[in-house]
């Protein structure tokens, strides 16, 4: 029956009684239960009652059990192999349950009709973290399967749901595959401990003495500033907690902007040192299920809102401490393992192997090709550069089949010059990457409050419009060490309410006016102080003057339209003096309408 909108079907046959290890008995179900709304790109959960277990257990619930779904579609033989978790009583978010019988799994359809799954559950040591299909033996609800009917989504963008998965597609734009639309990135890089909030279980500073952040003492996230902008009807847990954070990505979403950067892990001696995954700072091989939980309910308002979660799983100081090495040992892959059952599901996810990374090349592909193996919905997999590397830092992995995209930190004056080289080094590698920046430089300054730089020209013109006409796919914005609402204690992200506008603005040009995915950047063919242009030859072209003055462009022969865009109020195009120009060799554009000496994008199409 439909409960608030959302289907709660129980298929559940009779429960059978099997024997485990040590004489305990579990309730094996043969079925399991679906929740959720039973559409496609929506989040389908399959419940199975199983053996009761606890986060301290032995055997462990994490390691020595592993639940994988399988997912077929009959008429079209599509086919997800799903991973799963153990859940304790199924409704942790609420009770903060540290036991219970409930193992769970997500999926998301892709297409109408009927869907059939079969599960796996094994038992034995360390089962959880091996590939094999048959590591472990056969216990509980093994082989139990069930089938449903898939229809057609009812939501409208900016929602996911109503766009589909954001996939690779083997071009430097990343594309979602129910709508078609091409994307691109404009968020949120700070704070990067976004997920260390006083509203989730178990979250606290683990150590205030950060050697980065010093100066900011004993601190945790409560994004009061953001309560205002929690509104009726969005989720809360345990009686209204989580407003500030739910209010925060409302805000996000309201300038525009589709993409949060956060850690999963900041421990041993990260900065921050106050979001982990497990039930404790010094444990390495349980997981914190409610903690698990309530993240997910904000993930779920992510996908809502249309916001992609850009997941940084270690950073540069502890990328070499977690299971005590750099490589994919049994701790790391546990713990990549736990991030994809939990989370793989959502519809717009990127996998960041490490902010400023240092692991070997080799490593670096061994754990992508991990991740890649487990994730049924093949995420985009990124790796995040140290400073001004881009793009040498990228050559051992370049071609990998399981690498879609760069990451990169760098002075704003190398965005443009970056995404150029990036574009035609990965596809002279034979894989295109979406080419994003991730971070600016300084790292004490980033983009500083509206307060301190009202006006934002550094960051909206080499940076944001620098990636763009490039040929990236966007920017997430850093906000430095130094100011206030800085990288690590950010509690209002209106502090850059500007740089979200300016950010949009460009947005809505590439977004409204270009075809940004057939169009590939050659500067040559202007003449204008630092003059970048994106161009679909013979067709369309974009010329960006981050200088302001005037410009010509080569054009070939034929009749085109000059019109003039505003990167620092948005608006309408305003028609160029002149408005029409004939091609054939280079062509004078005229100048800008207004403000001479500000930055201004020029469009040039084909009549």
């Amino acid at each position: 029956m439909a409960q608030n909108g959302n289907w709660k079907l129980s298929i559940l046959s009779p429960i059978i009684p099997i024997l485990l290890a040590g004489g305990a008995v579990c309730c094996a179900d043969r079925t399991g239960t679906l929740s959720g709304e039973l559409k496609v790109w929506h989040k389908v959960t399959l419940t199975f009652r199983g053996p009761s277990t606890s986060e301290d257990a032995t055997p462990n619930p994490f390691r020595d059990y592993r639940l994988n779904v399988t997912f077929t579609h009959p008429a079209t033989g599509a086919r997800y192999v799903v991973p799963g978790y153990w859940a304790a009583d199924g409704n942790a978010a609420e009770t903060s349950a540290t036991s219970g019988n409930r193992w769970r799994a997500h999926f998301i359809p892709d297409r109408e009709g009927e869907w059939r799954y079969v599960a796996s559950f094994r038992r034995g040591p360390d089962v959880a973290i091996s590939l094999e299909a048959e590591a472990g033996a056969a216990t509980s609800f093994d082989g139990a399967k069930g089938a449903f009917e898939v229809t057609a989504s009812d939501k409208q963008p900016p929602d996911f749901r109503a766009k589909g998965l954001l996939r690779y597609t083997g071009e430097h734009h990343l594309r979602h595959a129910g709508n078609g639309e091409y994307f691109l990135k404009g968020g949120a890089d700070s704070p990067e401990n976004f997920l260390a909030y006083a509203d989730f279980d178990d979250t606290w500073d683990a150590d205030a003495d950060s050697a980065s952040y010093k100066g900011v003492g004993a601190f945790i996230h409560r994004y009061e500033p953001h309560v205002r902008d929690w509104r009726p009807g969005d989720p809360t847990w345990k009686a209204g907690k989580g407003k500030g954070i739910i209010g925060a990505l409302n805000y996000l979403a309201s300038k525009g902007m589709n993409s949060v950067y956060f850690l999963t892990y900041n421990l041993d001696g990260g900065d921050g040192r106050d979001t982990w995954m497990w039930t404790s700072p010094e444990v390495r091989d349980r997981y914190d299920v409610s903690k698990l939980d309530q993240w997910e309910i904000v993930f779920d308002h992510m996908d809502r809102l249309g916001i992609l979660l850009h997941v940084v799983t270690q950073e540069t100081e502890n990328d070499r401490a977690l299971g005590g090495s750099a490589g994919l040992n049994p701790i790391r892959q546990l713990y990549y393992r736990e991030l994809v059952a939990r989370f793989s599901h959502h519809l717009a996810v990127i996998w960041n192997l490490g902010e400023e990374n240092n692991t070997p090349d080799a490593d670096r592909k061994e754990i992508a090709r991990y991740i890649r193996a487990l994730d049924p919905y093949a995420h985009p997999i990124t790796v995040h550069t140290h400073n001004n590397r881009a793009p040498g830092f990228y050559e051992g992995i370049l071609g990998d089949p399981n690498f879609e995209a760069a990451s990169i930190q760098g002075d704003m004056e190398r965005y443009n010059a970056d995404a150029i080289a990036l574009r035609e080094l990965t596809a002279r590698a034979g894989r295109k990457w979406a080419i994003f920046g991730d971070e600016q430089a300084p790292a004490s300054h980033g983009v500083l409050p509206d307060a301190d730089d009202p006006d934002h020209d550094r960051p909206r013109t080499l940076a944001l419009w620098g990636n763009l006409m490039g040929g990236g796919s966007g920017v997430e914005w850093y906000f430095g060490s130094k100011f206030p609402h800085m990288d690590i204690n950010c509690e209002d992200w209106r502090s850059r309410e500007r740089m979200w506008d300016q950010t949009r603005y460009a947005l809505e040009f590439f977004r409204q006016h270009l075809p940004f995915w057939e169009m590939t950047p050659d500067n040559a063919l202007a003449a204008g102080r630092n003059a970048r242009v994106l161009a679909k030859p013979g067709e369309i072209y974009a010329v960006y003057l981050p200088e302001g003055g005037a410009a010509s462009l080569s054009l070939p022969n034929g009749s085109y339209e000059v019109a003039w865009y505003n990167p620092r109020a948005g608006g309408p195009l305003v028609p160029g003096k002149p408005a029409r120009v004939s091609g054939g060799g280079r062509v004078s554009l005229g100048g800008p309408p207004a403000d001479p000496q500000k930055d201004w994008a020029v469009l040039v199409r084909r009549r």
